[in-house]
């Protein structure tokens, strides 16, 4: 079922890179390769703080970005581990040769990062960390981050064979509506325990940034910004004002309107020849 499946996507893919696809076809082969994509980033650099990627489409080449916190490890020792990840991107989604390349771009504040905060408390708990604590350390980390709030959800054989959740907050969350899509982060894990599968959600709810780096760029819906009131200007001066252009439009519309005097001529002025002021 897999070869199958694997088979099927390619042929997408390759199709989508010889000839036009129609528009829903093109869409499904764009998800299915970012899933994909996402999927095997996720489990070969997930030591290396992976915290999602960027495709970008060109003419000529396809350029994928991939974001972490530690963008050395994702390197390599000269470039090699960029370049075995290029070389097997490539070869399973047929791109021909040079025409996909793989960069690595450092997230700039990893405690608004939803995706690394997930990975590193998978790690805690992978090393026997307690759960209280693991997921109080996540939330006082992302909070001293300038975040506007944070919310762990940690689910399954946490302590016996009675699976439960746990559910740990700060801060203030918006979860629906077109707020909770732009302002919140959200990353979801799932932690291989010797008793179980033990799931994590991490959300965060972004500061709001006017540059765009830190968080969204737009308002919340609710933020009202009151604006200092203007100088108000006393009525007198204002009729004075008012009064004084009302004049000088009058007078420059009476200059206008006056005939203009032409000066008079001299008959037994000399007439200048124009042979002589051209030089001949």
């Amino acid at each position: 079922f897999f070869s199958t499946k694997r088979n099927y996507i390619s042929s997408i893919m390759s199709a989508a890179r010889r000839s036009r696809l129609s528009t829903k076809r093109k869409f499904v082969a764009d998800g299915v390769f970012y899933s994909e994509l996402n999927e095997l980033l996720t489990r070969e650099l997930a030591e290396d703080g992976y915290a999602g990627v960027e495709v970008r489409t060109t003419p000529h080449r396809t350029e994928i970005i991939i974001r972490a916190t530690r963008t050395q490890n994702v390197l390599g020792e000269k470039g090699q581990r960029i370049r075995e990840l290029t070389s097997v991107v490539q070869k399973r989604f047929e791109f021909a040769d040079g025409a996909v390349e793989l960069y690595a771009e450092r997230v700039q504040n990893r405690g608004l990062c939803a995706q690394a905060q997930a990975e590193s408390l998978k790690f805690k708990l992978l090393g026997g960390l307690a759960v209280r604590r693991a997921c109080y350390g996540v939330v006082r980390f992302v909070m001293e981050a300038s975040a506007k709030g944070c919310e762990v959800i940690v689910t399954g054989k946490l302590r016996g064979q009675r699976a439960k959740a746990m559910k740990f907050g700060d801060g203030y969350m918006i979860k629906t509506g077109h707020a909770g899509q732009v302002y919140t982060d959200i990353a979801v894990r799932h932690v291989m325990m010797r008793q179980g599968v033990v799931g994590i959600k991490v959300q965060i709810m972004l500061p709001h940034d006017p540059k765009g780096v830190q968080g969204p760029k737009i308002l919340l819906d609710d933020v009202v910004i009151i604006m200092e009131p203007k100088e108000e200007i006393d009525p007198s001066i204002l009729l004075a004002r008012q009064a004084a252009a009302a004049s000088q439009a009058a007078a420059a519309q009476a200059q206008m309107a006056a005939p203009m005097e032409l000066a008079p001529v001299d008959p037994m002025a000399p007439v200048e020849d124009p042979n002589v002021a051209a030089g001949f």
